[in-house]
């Protein structure tokens, strides 16, 4: 008698241990995405806090913007559809103020990154006080925008009582009113007091990571201190001036209280130094304006998204071009 089976009489077999098979990976499934979310259970309470807010204030914004409330007009809380977003861009103070931004952002972080950078290679050596020299360095990272402003006015820019009048003074330069003349230039400078330090950190993060290994040999092969920073230690960094240049020209794009006390958005020329969140705060606070303003914001919020992703290709690019030269 054959102990071989009938292939009919081993197809429900079959057929019960592939249901079997499927049973237990669904099983397995459901037991492992369980345990996802129990390990991402203790992220929901940050999650829920950066999406009531940021996210949800920015909805009542695309809300607003959509419709054409100004606080001095009754009745005027009503749908409109995309008629303020059409007034933004036809609005001569808009083009100007993204014109005034461009120019302080660009301005200002490029300086920054120049001047955090020489400062990082700077502070990288070993020196006597280099840790004093380094707080000294990163000090005015921690004073408040609004304190730093302030502190420029009055003491730095004043016509009469000001240090930068009095420095100047040898070469003939006599109660210049800086912020009227010079509005630009003498918010960049605010900016780039402020956020050197914080480039300076970047870079100097990348430099300590630097291989001493790579050094050493280039030194060993003859390379000088210029051609190991252009072939080494430059690549190197460049992740880390990416990083500072996008951050950079994030938050300096945002920048209003410096603008605010320095300036009031004006300057020698009106409006030399309004910049888009200043413009924006014109629009809801001066004008009433909301849903104009709310506009305006999210524009910029998309336009700084875009620019932001742009700029990071771009840098990217360069950066790649200039290692595979080398």
């Amino acid at each position: 008698m054959s102990n071989v089976l009938d292939p009919a009489q081993q197809l429900p077999a079959d057929r019960g241990s592939s249901a079997a098979r499927r049973q237990r990976f669904r099983g397995s499934a459901s037991l492992g995405g369980r345990r996802a979310w129990v390990r991402r259970l203790p992220l929901l309470p940050a999650l829920t806090y950066m999406i009531v807010v940021t996210q949800a204030p920015f909805v009542v914004t695309l809300w607003y913007s959509l419709r054409g409330w100004n606080t001095l007009t009754p009745g005027s809380d009503r749908f409109v559809g995309f008629t303020e977003y059409r007034q933004v861009f036809a609005d001569p103070n808009f083009r100007s103020a993204v014109v005034n931004t461009v120019e302080l952002t660009a301005s200002a972080v490029i300086i920054a990154m120049m001047l955090g950078t020489a400062l990082a290679i700077l502070i990288n050596r070993k020196f006597l006080g280099r840790g004093i020299v380094r707080t000294m360095f990163i000090t005015p990272f921690l004073v408040m925008p609004i304190a730093t402003a302030l502190l420029f006015k009055t003491t730095i820019y004043d016509p009469i009582f000001g240090l930068l009048d009095y420095v100047l003074s040898p070469f003939g330069v006599h109660q210049v009113n800086w912020i009227g003349t010079y509005a630009m230039p003498s918010v960049v400078l605010v900016l780039v007091w402020e956020w050197t330090p914080f480039m300076m950190l970047i870079v100097l993060a990348g430099l300590q990571s630097e291989s001493l290994e790579a050094i050493e040999a280039a030194h060993v092969d003859g390379a000088n201190a210029f051609q190991t920073f252009v072939s080494i230690t430059f690549p190197h960094l460049r992740r880390y001036i990416e990083l500072g240049l996008l951050l950079g020209s994030i938050y300096i794009v945002q920048a209003f209280g410096e603008i605010f006390i320095l300036t009031g958005g004006g300057g020698g020329n009106g409006t030399a130094t309004t910049n888009l969140p200043y413009y924006i705060y014109e629009q809801a606070f001066q004008s009433f304006n909301v849903s104009e303003a709310a506009a305006a914001g999210v524009i910029v919020v998309i336009g700084t998204e875009i620019v932001a992703a742009v700029t990071l290709r771009v840098l990217s690019g360069l950066f790649t071009a200039s290692e595979a030269m080398a």
